[in-house]
């Protein structure tokens, strides 16, 4: 299944940005997982381990604004009890916006374990929207980045320049963050030419990262008297 997106004004912060936030040029593996998650109206981020995405761009890349927003910045404090004024706790933060974006997703679930895959229950939402029970807007990014409609994707939709996996590739994408830790796992790709063919090396596995191996302290020796 190949999905169609219209997003037309969102953001994907880099993983290091603070005060910039800086964004991915292109939809991040996680987002678009989560996009579809949401969808569905799945609120288990683990429910569809295994499904392999593909993603891609229709047109040029999407254009890069820059703007300027007033952020606040404080933690709770009993001494302020609630109150934090304007002019203490808030200053500038830039933000980088892409506009007029249009995205195409391949949906394979051919090595999920779930009962109903997820391109199963995209279809049903898709299709039958009544038997699905979902709550929001449906965003792709942040909460406010809305898009404007998803569908299937028709060929007159345009040309689809694929992102593909490539370890000496200029474009690094999220493809699981642990949302507790902030840690998780990245893929490098690069971008392919108008209409060029889909291949495996398009699709990205969503994989929970390995959890880390626990440091153990050797045991000390005891020293005869």
């Amino acid at each position: 299944m190949q999905l169609y997106l219209d997003c037309p004004c969102t953001s994907f912060p880099r993983s290091f940005a603070r005060d910039f936030k800086e964004t991915y040029r292109y939809p991040p593996p996680s987002t678009v997982y989560g996009l579809l998650l949401s969808l569905v109206g799945e609120v288990d981020m683990t429910a569809h381990i295994g499904v392999k995405l593909g993603i891609g761009i229709i047109g040029s890349d999407p254009p890069i604004s820059r703007i300027v927003r007033k952020q606040r910045h404080h933690k709770f404090s009993k001494t302020h009890l609630g109150t934090y004024p304007t002019g203490k706790f808030s200053k500038p933060n830039h933000h980088e916006l892409l506009t007029d974006l249009r995205a195409v997703v391949r949906i394979d679930s051919s090595e999920e374990t779930a009962a109903v895959k997820l391109v199963d229950r995209v279809a049903i939402a898709l299709s039958t929207p009544a038997q699905i029970t979902r709550f929001g807007g449906l965003s792709l990014g942040e909460s406010w980045a809305m898009v404007n409609g998803i569908r299937v994707y028709r060929e007159s939709d345009g040309e689809i320049r694929w992102l593909v996996k490539d370890p000496r590739g200029l474009i690094g994408l999220p493809v699981w963050i642990n949302r507790q830790t902030t840690q998780g796992t990245f893929q490098r790709f690069s971008i392919s030419e108008p209409g060029q063919t889909f291949t495996e090396q398009c699709l990205v596995s969503i994989q929970l990262p390995a959890a880390p191996a626990k440091a153990t302290k050797a045991k000390r020796g005891k020293k005869s008297v």
